[in-house]
């Protein structure tokens, strides 16, 4: 019998992936399809299609836990060396980014729903936890966010002087502190009371305020400010 022929160039040209797409559009495609697109080949066994499927198959065919694989985590499937799971990753991180910058579009701050949705788009995916902090002006626009921690499974520890001279550097007039929690659990440990106070502090000596201190998790968010615990 005849060995099957893996190759995508010998696919009917109605299948292809790359054609489907320039013939149609892209949410014609299935999930894998606009894996294979990514990945451009296949191995001897398996066309890039087929990488795509048994990808998703390792993540229980749901992008959300796609979006969580480490490096290493795809590349154990046979066939996704460094090249392709980098390629992966950054498509993910760029859906990541895109779906962020949509709640920016939003010029002013005006609580912590808004600020929580933000933040959850781009920090849900990670497994260690990352303090991040949101640098606004005076009219409560954001002007610059960034990660200035990043920790283990368990927790992170932020610097408020790090902190302090970030806000300094960004003339910030006020700040929004938060991080987020892997395990799902939102209530604040003392550890994150205590750093805010601390910063809260800090801040109050240079005359900027902390707005709030959100934690985030896929479960939701805790706000510090609604709860008044600042």
């Amino acid at each position: 019998m005849q060995a099957q022929n893996h190759s995508i160039k010998q696919w009917a040209m109605d299948d292809r992936p790359r054609e489907k797409l320039l013939r149609k559009n892209p949410q014609a495609l299935s999930d894998a399809e606009l894996l294979g697109i990514l990945m451009q080949n296949g191995t001897r066994e398996k066309s890039a299609v087929d990488l795509g499927r048994e990808l998703l198959l390792s993540c229980q065919n749901n992008l959300n836990e796609l979006g969580r694989c480490s490096l290493h985590e795809m590349m154990k499937i046979k066939g996704i060396g460094k090249v392709k799971a980098i390629t992966i990753a950054a498509a993910l991180e760029l859906g990541r980014r895109r779906q962020a910058a949509t709640h920016l579009e939003v010029p002013v701050i005006h609580g912590s729903r808004e600020v929580a949705s933000y933040l959850r788009q781009l920090y849900q995916d990670h497994r260690q936890e990352v303090f991040v902090v949101l640098f606004l002006n005076r009219a409560n626009r954001i002007k610059h966010h960034e990660i200035v921690s990043v920790g283990g499974i368990t927790g992170t520890v932020a610097d408020p002087r790090i902190i302090m001279k970030k806000a300094i550097e960004q003339d910030a007039c006020s700040m929004i502190l938060s991080h987020n929690h892997p395990s799902g659990n939102l209530r604040p440990s003392r550890a994150d009371e205590e750093l805010t106070r601390k910063i809260h502090e800090a801040a109050l000596l240079l005359d900027i305020k902390v707005v709030d201190h959100i934690i985030i998790s896929n479960e939701g968010y805790f706000s510090f400010a609604d709860e008044g615990l600042i």
